[in-house]
Parts: structure tokens; C-alpha cells; sequence
């Protein structure tokens, strides 16, 4: 625990606070230790709006269910 604490900046309790789930320490701390274990691709994955299902399907709801195009005037 020390060693990862080291490589990834960070104090022991705070590596602690991470390994907790604490919503209070900095997403830069916890991108710093996927880093350390080799892990900081899936961070990115975390956050990709194309996999996130329950945003899809609200914002699909949202779209109107008839679309009504304005005629072109003569």
C-alpha cells in the first residue's frame, strides 16, 4: 500500500480514502492510482456518453414523437 501510495503521489490514509469509495477526494487522485495499477484506460471509458444507456434512453424520450416540416412558400 505504501509503494502505490508513493508511485501515485499520494499519502497512505488518502490511498485509504480512495480504496473506501470517499466522493470527497479529487478525481485527479483517483486517475493517479488507476495509473499506478495500470488501470487509467478504463477512466475514460467510465465517462463515454456513447455507453451510457440510461442517458440514452432519456434523452431519446425527450425527442418529440412527430416531426412537422414547415412547407416552402411558393
Amino acid at each position: 500500500m505504501a509503494i502505490i501510495a508513493d508511485r501515485a503521489f499520494t499519502s497512505r490514509s488518502t490511498l485509504q480514502r480512495v480504496e473506501a469509495g470517499d466522493h470527497s477526494v479529487s478525481i485527479s487522485i483517483y486517475a493517479a492510482v488507476l495509473h499506478t495499477l495500470g488501470l487509467l484506460e478504463g477512466l475514460g471509458q467510465l465517462a463515454d456518453p456513447a455507453k451510457d444507456t440510461v442517458g440514452l434512453a432519456l434523452a431519446g424520450e425527450a425527442l418529440p414523437k412527430r416531426v412537422h416540416l414547415k412547407r416552402a412558400k411558393d
